[in-house]
């Protein structure tokens, strides 16, 4: 997930008080809240109480006099890199404290009051689940009411997520980002102000090992089953001729387990697929639809004379990537960022999803055993209906924990920072790299 900050705002104080320096933080290139170096010290300060001040990053100095032009762009550098640095912190960026000062200050921010309304969740295959929920309902609260309301088990709710889309005038999907626990859905989803955004739940994980679990149950086999099922019809798994022979067989015997099974063997099952760009190799100007799963990006490419030809980077032989734009967002825009770059961006975090999975495994952790961690320790709504964040979600067993801690912690020490040389064509700011697997050995995976 990547946090930036690319421009501030001059801005009057509350009943004609001074002006002060606001700073626009964007997730993903979308504006997510608008806060004062006053608010984000003060989570400083509230951090480094809880955590010590050797586990924070540096933080920009307070300024007795009021700052030039030159330094309030270099504050604004400084906090960017700060907000980058606790985010990818696994302790300071699943901290309650951090993710509900972002929850308040988007709530803040998009001026949206506390109240209840219905929100509309969507399955793969386009069935609507209308949920009621507050408008300071976090993403685990909503994921929560949307598996009451469908009866999937506590127990698997940790296979799934809640995902930001943007439906396309062919009623197909193009992936935004994963909602995070540091947002609330409802104002995620209105803030856009478009109709063409939507909510969709789906299996949040990449092994096709872990879809066992999720069909020893009624519920979790239906929801895989029509994901699997929807992909499939808009072309994301690859599928011959017989091969779609036996699949509308099993379809029409309702035997959803054994159409499972024969989709566990198709190419590309289980893939995240991207909206159609083009790749400056070999050809220039090349056609390419790249799609995610399988530990892999999977490329599919059109050459001249429509030659198709397909190739792939396994995560686990990468050592970085990088995220680069040359078009920035209007000042203080709430809309979504050029496409182009937020399904770059949207890439990324694929990436980095397969690099935390391959971790948790590595380190003997489960979804199932995770979650129930997860659950015994979330305490429910109150009357303000504040809730409370768990522990971390890839918090492993006791008995792995060192393993783990020691995988993560080569993970953040290197994830998602800035390059210091830029290519002509995008400003600093503009240019992001992950480097997820750098210090990482082959032993580690």
């Amino acid at each position: 997930m990547h946090f930036s900050i690319p421009e501030t705002e001059s801005r009057s104080g509350d009943s004609g008080g001074s002006a002060y320096v606001a700073y626009n933080i964007h997730v993903n290139g979308v504006l997510h809240c608008r806060v004062r170096y006053s608010q984000l010290l003060g989570l400083h300060e509230q951090l480094r109480k809880e955590y010590g001040a050797n586990v924070l990053p540096a933080f920009p100095p307070k300024k007795l006099f009021s700052l030039t032009p030159a330094e309030v762009e270099q504050r604004r550098e400084q906090l960017e890199k700060y907000m980058q640095a606790v985010r990818q912190d696994p302790l300071l960026g699943s901290s309650e404290t951090f993710n509900s000062f972002l929850r308040r200050a988007q709530q803040e921010t998009q001026q949206v009051p506390t109240e209840e309304v219905s929100l509309e969740v969507l399955l793969s295959n386009g069935q609507k689940v209308l949920v009621n929920v507050l408008t300071s309902d976090q993403t685990e609260d909503v994921l929560e009411a949307v598996a009451a309301k469908l009866d999937l088990p506590d127990d698997l709710i940790g296979y799934f997520s809640l995902f930001l889309v943007r439906e396309k005038e062919d009623g197909a999907f193009s992936f935004v980002r994963k909602l995070q626990e540091f947002e609330l859905p409802y104002v995620s989803v209105t803030s856009l102000r478009s109709q063409e955004y939507k909510i969709v739940l789906r299996k949040s994980y990449w092994d096709s090992a872990y879809d066992d679990d999720v069909m020893e149950n009624r519920v979790g086999l239906n929801l895989l089953y029509a994901q699997t099922v929807s992909d499939i019809e808009r072309g994301w798994i690859l599928v011959t001729k017989e091969q779609h022979r036996q699949l509308k067989s099993l379809q029409e015997k309702v035997s959803k387990k054994e159409f499972l099974r024969l989709a566990q063997t198709l190419r590309h099952y289980g893939y995240l697929r991207f909206d159609a760009c083009v790749a400056d190799f070999p050809e220039k100007d090349c056609p390419v639809v790249v799609s995610a799963g399988n530990s892999e990006l999977s490329l599919q490419l059109r050459l001249p004379g429509q030659q198709l030809r397909e190739g792939s980077f396994r995560v686990t032989r990468m050592r970085c990537w990088r995220v680069t734009s040359s078009v920035p967002l209007p000042s203080g825009s709430t809309s979504s960022p050029g496409r182009g770059r937020g399904e770059a961006i949207m890439m990324s975090i694929c990436l980095q999803s397969m690099v935390d999975e391959l971790m948790v495994k590595k380190s003997g952790g489960s979804i199932r055993k995770m979650l129930r961690r997860r659950v015994g320790g979330t305490l429910r709504r109150s009357d303000s209906q504040q809730a409370v964040k768990s522990p971390p979600l890839l918090e492993s067993p006791d008995a792995t924990r060192e393993s783990m801690v020691k995988l993560s912690s080569k993970l953040s020490a290197v994830s998602l920072r800035g390059i210091g040389s830029p290519s002509t064509d995008a400003s600093a700011s503009d240019v992001h790299g992950n480097f997820a697997f750098e210090g990482i050995g082959d032993e580690d995976l």
